[in-house]
């Protein structure tokens, strides 16, 4: 043997997966694994640049690498090392991969790393997470499976009812807290080989995962074939900004080919090697080990040498790899035997050849892995087709015989299934439904199998017609609208045209699924295709279809055609379902509210609230898009906390029936509610959720609406830099043009731009997303406190005429039956009156601090206040300025409105008030006395990067982060970069 081959194996996984063979070269990715390694731990110098002073790249904790490169360059024997390097700084290691034939199985990769792990630390795990997180855990660890105590009936978990898209959500943070346990306290090395094979599931936890990073000291390491690859796992290292690292592993050259190969090769043949494998390590060990051939009577590629080194085994062997390589990627030597249908002893004598031979290594538990995925599929591929099919069919059968669950079942049963087997139409259901809420991807692909094994006749067609709704919905779910879509218009051609009451309900999720995907001209031109098909347009079933069709003219902020269909529907008739009704109701405040007919709208709500208050959960889950309609109108006439009770139970009902794409939705204006009602820590949480949900839904829609309202929230809790992100993402996304939202994500970015302190860029923002007033498309709320802010920002640049200008304005705009607004314009006014009569100004914002209150919205009434505080400083009047400031500052501190806490602090103590200077309260205060923002671009600085890769990492301009860093240097006392990294070093070494 040649090579490769006369290299001893040695005991260990790390040994078993590198097989022995020497490491040639790659010294520019070891010197990246290195510094990415050492960054994990807080004070690693390193020089860089050309100044010769070094910069502390390692703030410590949480490091993602990329290692990229084609089928066979080495990537597995490269992560060898790596492992070496992480057990040896002390770290945790944990090496997991996904497999080629097992890629639809939910958190593969994951599972195959950690769950031997967590088998080992299950009672010690068990006391530090809760029985909610470890149910969320158990529903993806066989370890934690097995000693999950039963749960009685009619004890229902929480985490349990919920069947959207969000409980992904849930799960992943689930899985991050587990991450960080398990790097405690010595910190955790994550390595997932073969990810271009991982599952959706786990490729949007990666994205999970380096968008909220964990804690703790946690590298995860991925490696993956680049042609392979999804875009999201490629944009993993670019995501995870300075804590990322992409290394490329490409081959080898010829000098390093002659030093893999060793001095038994000669030169000549050294060099026929190199060509023939083009330098790729993995091509040049399968070609070295075939010895006894010359070079050039050598198989033209790779695979036919795999399969020439197959046939070299014996056929009793030969049949143990076949079987192997259909029982799994890591096998257990029992399963292998019956697959190939001979006694355990022969197996295990066929499977000492095949490890002699190293085809097959040892790996943990009595199990076995084949040296490298090619070789599994040259295995795999060296049966004949029939052959295949048999003993996936034999696998299946022992496992159910076994009691084995469906999902493990699934994987055989759909390479095996024949049609018509309603055996294994009946496993595939069942195993679609088991992972239905948290792999929704891997649920749609087994009920799509399941579909194409029931045949398509007249005793098969409710059982499709079932299957195709649940498809439907796990690929909306999923974030796969479009397959949504086409799968709802395949069950409107098998229904009857006559069935009107299901077609209706049919066209109706297709027209969602369309609006979804941006396609409002398409939903609309099915709803009325559907509703020509109708013999009788007034009946019942053709009701969904008209509501859906009001709710599209709303978004395109047509009231006028939404007031007309609905003005020739009844609110009810003899043969409506008790749903329909409340569902009608829910749609009629909205559009005469658009129209300005308050007292009809406030009398369309209260009649809508007591339907929906009386309503059945089922019914309100058939009709959420529509009650949601009811819960913005309500926020919009400005009844928070009826909208609030409305937003909360839609948002249950919806969690419990898995409408992610209208969940996402009710979250966004339950966070506006809570924003406005001054939650705004629920608000942020709630619309953290939201902007999550939207992006796994990957609805572009969905998402502007989660990062619209994020901006909202931000601003006012004074997240300034973060509000002004999410809203230019909102922006750019260039989804919804010509319809509402896109203007309410633009008048977000001007009040974030206010409340940031840039008031002319704020007042433009404004002016552009109200139509400067002349044709707005923004509800009438909006319109009054955008009045009040345009009179604010005018007189803070001593324009006082135009900030009288936008009192008037807002004047003109607030309706009597609408009250819970009127506040803004004596606040407008005392902006304008400030300058000139500060004890006017101070009485009219007092009023309007009492009007703002009693309409519930409490951070604009502390804000009035604060105007109140200034306006009875400036005139003379401490005490009752005093009292107002004081008023004021409990407000924002309890609010969560850090910047206005601060303001209204400076405020007492320009009076000569002692104010503690600690943050409020539940906001804790930065190191050294940094704001979040400064902390975090100090970090970057101590990592090393100029101020433009900040800005670009931070989506900042140049000139904020320079703001910004001139603050942390004057806060720390520092006059250098370098004094920010010694300083930040400093910090994080002191003692606890």
């Amino acid at each position: 043997m040649n090579g490769p081959e006369t290299l001893p194996f040695g005991e260990g996984t790390e040994t078993a997966r590198s097989g022995g063979t020497p490491l040639v070269g790659r010294h520019d990715a070891l010197r990246e694994f290195t510094q990415t390694v050492e960054a994990m731990f807080p004070g690693f110098p390193q020089f860089t640049g050309s100044s010769g002073y070094p910069v502390l790249t390692g703030t410590g904790g949480f490091r993602f690498l990329a290692v990229v490169g084609e089928p066979g360059a080495g990537k597995t024997r490269l992560l060898a090392e790596l492992a070496r390097l992480t057990t040896g700084r002390g770290l945790t290691t944990l090496w997991g991969r996904a497999a080629e034939f097992e890629q639809i199985m939910p958190f593969s990769a994951l599972v195959d790393a950690l769950d031997d792990h967590l088998e080992a630390r299950r009672d010690e795990l068990s006391g530090r997470l809760g029985a909610g997180q470890a149910r969320q855990l158990a529903s993806v660890f066989p370890a934690l499976a097995a000693k999950m105590p039963e749960r009685p009936e009619d004890a229902e978990a929480p985490e349990s009812a919920d069947q959207s898209g969000m409980a992904r959500y849930r799960l992943y943070r689930a899985l991050r807290q587990l991450i960080d346990e398990l790097a405690a306290p010595g910190g955790l090395a994550l390595i997932l080989d073969d990810v271009h094979w991982a599952d959706d599931s786990s490729a949007e936890f990666l994205d999970h995962l380096v968008r909220h990073p964990p804690r703790g000291k946690v590298l995860v390491t991925i490696a993956y074939r680049p042609a392979q690859v999804t875009p999201r796992l490629a944009a993993l290292a670019l995501s995870a900004g300075a804590r990322g690292r992409q290394v490329t592993v490409g081959p080898l050259n010829l000098a390093e080919v002659e030093e893999f190969l060793g001095p038994r090769v000669n030169r000549t043949r050294g060099r026929a090697l190199y060509e023939a494998s083009g330098g790729n390590p993995f091509y040049l060990e399968a070609l070295a080990r075939m010895s006894q051939r010359e070079v050039g009577d050598l198989p033209p590629t790779v695979r036919a040498a795999l399969r020439v080194e197959l046939a070299d085994l014996s056929p009793g062997s030969l049949l143990i790899a076949q079987a192997a390589a259909v029982t799994a990627d890591e096998f257990v030597p029992a399963l292998a035997a019956v697959t190939a249908q001979v006694p355990e002893a022969t197996a295990l004598d066929g499977l000492n050849e095949l490890v002699a031979r190293d085809i097959v290594r040892p790996a943990a538990a009595g199990r076995f892995r084949f040296r490298h995925p090619l070789v599994r599929r040259a295995a795999y591929e060296s049966a004949a087709a029939g052959w295949q099919l048999a003993a996936h069919a034999r696998l299946a059968a022992h496992l159910a015989e076994l009691g084995a669950p469906a999902t493990v079942q699934a994987h055989h049963v759909e390479r095996s299934g024949s049609f018509g087997d309603q055996r294994a139409i009946a496993t595939l259901v069942e195993a679609a439904r088991a992972v239905a809420t948290h792999a929704p991807v891997t649920a749609a692909h087994w009920l799509r199998k399941a579909l194409d094994l029931t045949p398509e006749e007249p005793s098969t067609l409710e059982d499709r017609l079932e299957l195709l709704m649940e498809l439907s919905r796990a690929q909306g779910v999923s974030g796969r609208l479009a397959e949504g879509r086409d799968t709802a218009r395949e069950l409107l051609r098998l229904l009857p045209v006559d069935d009107h009451a299901r077609r209706a309900r049919a066209a109706r999720i297709c027209a969602l699924m369309e609006r979804q995907l941006d396609r409002p001209h398409e939903a609309r031109a099915l709803l009325l295709d559907e509703l020509r098909r109708m013999p009788d347009p007034r009946a019942a079933a053709a009701v969904p279809l008209r509501m859906r069709l009001v709710a599209e003219s709303m978004m395109r902020v047509d009231f006028r055609a939404a007031q007309a269909v609905l003005d020739l529907m009844p609110d009810s008739g003899d043969d409506w379902e008790p749903d329909l009704a409340m569902a009608v109701a829910a749609l009629r405040p909205m559009p005469a509210y658009a129209a300005g007919r308050m007292v009809e709208a406030l009398r369309a709500a209260d009649a809508a609230d007591r339907l929906v208050g009386t309503a059945l959960d089922d019914h309100l889950a058939e009709w959420l898009d529509a009650v949601a309609w009811l819960c913005w109108a309500e926020t919009n006439l400005g009844r928070y906390s009826v909208a609030l009770r409305h937003f909360e139970r839609a948002v249950a009902v919806a969690r419990s029936t898995g409408q992610t794409y209208i969940l996402t939705n009710l979250l966004a204006g339950k966070a506006r509610t809570l924003t406005v009602l001054g939650r705004l820590p629920e608000a942020l949480a709630t619309v953290e959720e939201s902007v999550e949900g939207a992006r796994l839904l990957e609805s572009g829609q969905q998402l502007v609406f989660a990062l619209t309202q994020s901006c909202v929230s931000s601003a006012w809790a004074g997240e300034h830099e973060a509000a002004l992100r999410a809203v230019e993402e909102a922006i750019q996304a260039g989804v919804g043009g010509g319809e509402v939202w896109s203007d309410m994500a633009r008048h977000a970015r001007g009040v974030a731009l206010v409340m940031a302190g840039r008031m002319g860029e704020g007042v433009e923002a404004i002016l552009d997303a109200c139509g400067r007033f002349d044709a707005p498309r923004l509800d009438r709320g909006t319109l009054v406190a955008s009045c009040e802010l345009l009179a604010l920002a005018e007189a803070s640049h001593g324009r006082v005429s135009e900030a009288a200008r936008w009192a008037e304005v807002a004047t003109g705009i607030t309706d009597p039956a609408l009250p819970v607004f009127s506040g803004f314009v004596p606040l407008a006014r005392a902006h304008a009156l400030r300058a000139s009569d500060p004890a006017e100004a101070a009485a009219l914002a007092r009023e309007a601090a009492g009007l703002l209150t009693a309409g519930e919205r409490r951070i604009d009434a502390g804000r009035a206040l604060l105007t109140a505080g200034q306006a009875y400083g400036d005139a003379g009047r401490r005490s009752v300025a005093i009292e107002c400031l004081r008023d004021a500052a409990e407000i924002f501190q309890t609010a969560g409105a850090r910047a206005l806490a601060a303001q209204a602090a400076r405020e007492q103590r320009r009076l000569g008030v002692r104010v503690s200077s600690t943050a409020p309260a539940g906001q804790g205060g930065g190191a050294q006395g940094l704001s979040p923002r400064e902390l975090e671009i100090a970090g970057l600085v101590a990592e090393g990067l100029t101020n433009q890769q900040i800005a670009e990492q931070l989506f900042l301009s140049v000139r904020t982060v320079e703001t910004h860093l001139s603050r942390v240097f004057a806060k720390l006392g520092v006059t250098s970069r370098v004094g920010v990294a010694t300083k930040l070093n400093r910090k994080s070494a002191s003692p606890p």
